[in-house]
């Protein structure tokens, strides 16, 4: 699969953006572990504009996690072109634009999903983006905006017009938010139309190699993009790649997940400070299915939650790795 000139290879992998979770350092470790591409965080495109400092950082890539691609979102003309011609500057190999987002402060201003909601004014902000930057824009959108908006067939060629160069669809509306089952049917007649030349990238509850490479084969779609599997879980990449080659799930031991846990901890305490570096992988230590089914863990995991210092993170991590783990 290609964007632009940029070569995936085939059914390439990839990390989806996600707010407080795609970190520089998670990005730079997904690709280590696997991931054909990944995606920043989206940035606010008025964030972009006004230079704010933590919204900078966010665009920031590092050589070990190309190629990577910036995502803005907005709902407004002049400040996503704006924003699209900053983004660039820090060089990154796409531009993605995110017309998919749900959450309430970001779709109910008209950003995000938002967008499909005004169909005429995504297309004018998607084709004005395209020319205003040098690098491939890509798009990353849901179904419709509801049940009875399933708008993506046509949007998809729409788009394609626009001058994109690959088009990302999860497989829900913007009403169904997280909840229920992603729908990849409408995905799969995306890339069936025979008008689409574009690479059609499926998203939404690919949990695991087996069901990565099902979907691969029922659907047909050029690339597949993986979001909160990966939370906690970086190592998922490696597993879905060696599947796709071997139809194997390789054995990857415990010590080396926890040091991919461990690493980040380290990499989010200095890239921010303790307290909050603490604060925000939180998230990963949560969701990681290495802690799960453990008999009896409640209060260690709540422990593990609530620490607010590096050494006493350390020390319950060390009681699980040397202690709980070695008895399962």
């Amino acid at each position: 699969m290609k964007i632009g000139n940029i070569d995936l290879g085939n059914r390439p992998v990839m990390l989806a953006p996600m707010e407080d979770v795609t970190d520089l350092s998670f990005r730079t470790i997904c690709r280590e572990q696997g991931a054909d591409m990944v995606y920043t965080e989206f940035v606010s495109a008025d964030a972009v504009i006004r230079n704010i400092d933590s919204t900078m950082r966010k665009m920031v890539i590092s050589p070990g996690e190309r190629p990577a691609a910036i995502q803005i979102y907005g709902r407004e003309l002049g400040p996503m072109v704006e924003a699209a011609k900053i983004a660039q500057e820090a060089n990154p190999e796409v531009l993605d634009i995110n017309f998919g987002c749900p959450v309430k402060k970001v779709a109910r201003k008209g950003a995000g999903a938002g967008m499909l909601q005004n169909v005429p004014l995504l297309l004018e902000i998607t084709r004005e983006v395209v020319k205003a930057v040098d690098i491939p824009v890509t798009v990353k959108t849901r179904l419709g905006w509801d049940c009875n908006n399933k708008i993506i067939v046509e949007l998809a060629e729409q788009l394609q017009d626009c001058g994109i160069q690959a088009l990302t669809i999860h497989g829900r509306t913007r009403s169904q938010m997280y909840n229920g089952e992603a729908d990849w049917t409408l995905i799969g007649e995306v890339k069936n139309n025979p008008r689409m030349t574009i690479p059609i990238i499926g998203n939404g509850d690919i949990t695991t190699p087996q069901k990565l490479a099902e979907y691969y084969d029922r659907y047909g779609v050029d690339g597949i993009m993986v979001g909160r599997a990966s939370i906690g879980c970086p190592w998922i990449f490696r597993e879905m790649k060696q599947y796709l080659l071997t139809g194997q799930v390789p054995e990857i031991p415990v010590g080396e997940k926890m040091a991919l846990l461990r690493r980040q901890i380290d990499e989010s305490i200095s890239r921010i400070d303790e307290y909050r570096g603490i604060l925000h992988i939180r998230r990963h230590l949560a969701a990681t299915p290495l802690f799960k089914g453990i008999r009896n863990f409640r209060e260690t995991r709540i422990a593990m939650l609530r620490a607010n210092t590096k050494a006493e993170l350390t020390s319950i991590l060390d009681h699980i790795e040397n202690d709980i783990l070695p008895t399962l």
